[in-house]
């Protein structure tokens, strides 16, 4: 346990990037901040020079070489149920006539009844993988086509390397240890996106990592006599280019051909993954596309965004008839940048969300977080990451002196920002009334002669890219500032004191989703159905939109009249990958559709800093007190 606590500790740090404070380093973990420095004494004692994880007045933070440590830690714990479970599917993969339940216990020095708690735990793992586990007495082999058996062992090995899954060496790394050799996949990688974007494709490189771990596994199995059966068709000409590739590919950095069938198979994995549906693409099924259009239609009515562009509708479809085929194939959509969008705009996330679960419900597949996020990054490209983030901020420029210089400034300033502010006028004076400048910001050659006004940016007469990094800076701090205030001004009448819970029981999302439903119906809010209708929106995706902030909620906006209601836990709880300390349902009425972006993009920014987040559960012991602490936050200098 101590071994995975130190791996997870390290994952959280790798994620994190920046300094993480110890007590929140400790709360991720559920141990104490003294666990946690001798987690990190040990992490460091496997690192080379002693340093993978930094220690200082802000808390911890990974170095360059952590990730080197973790994937030690990962490997080296062989007697864990993990890696235990991992070493079983191994043997399983490599033995036809299956693995005698006995033997295993005594090859793994462990006994009978923990061997059978890790054929439980792969058991467990075959869900949706087309294979059993077949029993014959104390035999217990898997059942399943060579198809079958490759697409999971694909997925046991990116299922351990999570986040890792586009570093090339940790893919070597992961295969190799479930008994796939795949040496030099930097330089697969390199010439397969190459090649490819050679032949006239869009390539999607995200998507390298599962088509070359498929090659690798196709080649393996094949030398271990564990060919699938070959197709009488050649699947076309785009197979038959992609599939050429692959197998001159196979040849120069596995040593060894792909056979006929594996080469058509695994060039349909790569149109459907690897390649951006473009041009050449082939019209998607009849019903996919006309799934697609009912599900943007409904989805623009309901979040009041226009999604009708028949250019983005064809692409849409096209990437959609992909997502039914990698889901029928049992090929993944890696996204690294899942996170990264579900932060970044909550509300697109969560269109995406409405318009996959709509798809997933009619055409029969589960549509994953990754692919959600392919969906947000393409909606998000039509109507924006912040559809209604209004006009450019206005701004006073103050520079005496000379007028060439004055009116070259300008120019320059509005070349590089003019998309962020516009320059309403000049102020050719050295002495000014800063206080009585009206404008969002005020950018100065001179000093303000601390006036403690943070609207005022101090430029170079001669414009510098560190004078433009200030400008944008301070432009998002301001445009974020009045966002804020707007959730400020509408927040309070949202929350009903009888909506409040500090340390609730509840500790899985259903149970914390029904705890504050009941406390909304009381108010007369919602009903039963919009309760339901929150757990099933939970089902589809994790509402965990940070670290710290869930904020579950229906798909429909009918109830009688915006409400939130919140509970405050000092214990985090475990929801969808991440442990939270508040949990927000949220209740909107069809009158309130504009305020659903207010508090998705706003509510979620306040909670997406660490020390935000821990000083409203700190200090957040009622709702007045939680309030608050918000409120001050929202009118905090950035």
């Amino acid at each position: 346990m101590t071994a995975e606590r130190q791996e997870q500790a390290l994952g959280i740090l790798l994620r994190r990037a920046g300094w993480v404070p110890a007590a929140d380093l400790a709360d991720r973990l559920g141990v104490t901040a003294r666990s946690v420095r001798s987690y990190v004494t040990a992490i460091n004692a496997l690192a080379p020079a002693g340093d993978a994880i930094e220690s200082g007045p802000h808390g911890y933070r990974a170095t360059p070489s952590a990730a080197a440590v973790r994937d030690e830690l990962a490997g080296a714990q062989h007697g864990a149920p993990r890696e235990r479970v991992r070493e079983i599917i191994r043997m399983l993969m490599d033995a036809q006539g299956g693995i005698d339940v006995f033997d295993t216990a005594m090859a793994l020095h462990v006994s009978d009844a923990t061997v059978e708690a890790d054929l439980r735990r792969v058991r467990a793992m075959l869900t949706d993988s087309e294979l059993t586990l077949r029993r014959d007495d104390g035999v217990v082999a898997l059942a399943g086509t060579e198809r079958s058996l490759r697409r999971f062992l694909t997925r046991v090995v990116l299922d351990d390397l999570d986040e890792r899954v586009f570093d090339t060496d940790a893919l070597e790394r992961a295969a190799g240890a479930m008994g796939v050799p795949a040496p030099g996949l930097a330089e697969f990688r390199a010439e397969l996106i190459a090649r490819l974007s050679g032949l006239g494709y869009a390539v999607n490189e995200v998507a390298a990592a599962e088509v070359m771990l498929r090659v690798a596994i196709a080649v393996e199995r094949t030398q271990r006599g564990r060919p699938v059966p070959e197709a009488d068709d050649d699947g076309g000409p785009d197979r038959v280019r992609v599939g050429q590739v692959l197998d001159e590919l196979a040849v120069r950095h596995l040593g060894s051909h792909l056979t006929p069938a594996d080469r058509r198979h695994l060039a349909g994995v790569a149109l459907v993954s690897l390649v951006e549906p473009g041009e050449s693409s082939g019209e998607p099924e009849r019903r996919v596309a006309e799934a697609v259009r009912v599900a943007l239609r409904r989805a623009a009515a309901t979040y009041g965004i226009d999604l009708s562009e028949e250019e983005f509708v064809r692409g849409f479809a096209q990437h959609v008839h992909n997502v039914v085929q990698r889901s029928h194939e049992h090929v993944g959509s890696r996204n690294p940048m899942t996170r990264a969008v579900k932060l970044a705009s909550p509300l697109v996330f969560e269109i995406a969300v409405s318009v996959a679960g709509e798809l997933a419900d009619e055409l029969g597949v589960a549509i994953p977080d990754d692919e959600i996020a392919d969906m947000a990054m393409r909606i998000g490209s039509l109507v924006g990451a912040e559809p209604d983030a209004g006009a450019a901020l206005t701004a006073v420029l103050v520079c005496p002196g000379f007028e060439g210089m004055r009116n070259r400034l300008r120019v320059h300033l509005e070349r590089a920002l003019g998309h962020e502010l516009a320059i309403t006028r000049v102020e050719t004076g050295y002495a000014q009334d800063w206080a009585g400048i009206d404008a969002d910001l005020v950018l100065s050659t001179i000093d303000p002669s601390g006036t403690g006004d943070d609207r005022i940016v101090r430029i170079q007469p001669f414009l510098t890219s560190r004078d433009i990094a200030r400008v944008a800076d301070a432009a998002q701090r301001v445009r974020r500032q009045r966002q804020l205030r707007g959730l400020r001004s509408q927040m309070r009448p949202w929350f009903a004191p009888t909506a409040f819970i500090r340390n609730a029981r509840a500790a899985a999302p259903e149970a914390m989703i029904r705890l504050l439903g009941d406390a909304l119906m009381r108010e007369g809010v919602i009903d039963e159905d919009y309760v339901a209708s929150a757990i099933e929106r939970e089902a589809r995706s994790s509402t965990a939109f940070t670290e710290n902030l869930a904020v579950p909620h229906a798909m429909t906006m009918s109830a009688a009249r915006t409400a939130i209601a919140v509970a405050v836990n000092e214990q985090a709880i475990e929801w969808g990958g991440e442990r939270v300390h508040v949990v927000a349902l949220v209740a909107f009425s069809e009158t309130d559709r504009a305020a659903f972006q207010t508090v998705f993009e706003q509510f979620v920014d306040v909670f997406a800093d660490p020390d935000n987040a821990a000083r409203i559960v700190r200090r957040g012991d009622t709702l007045e007190a939680f309030l608050d602490e918000i409120a001050a936050l929202i009118d905090a200098p950035a």
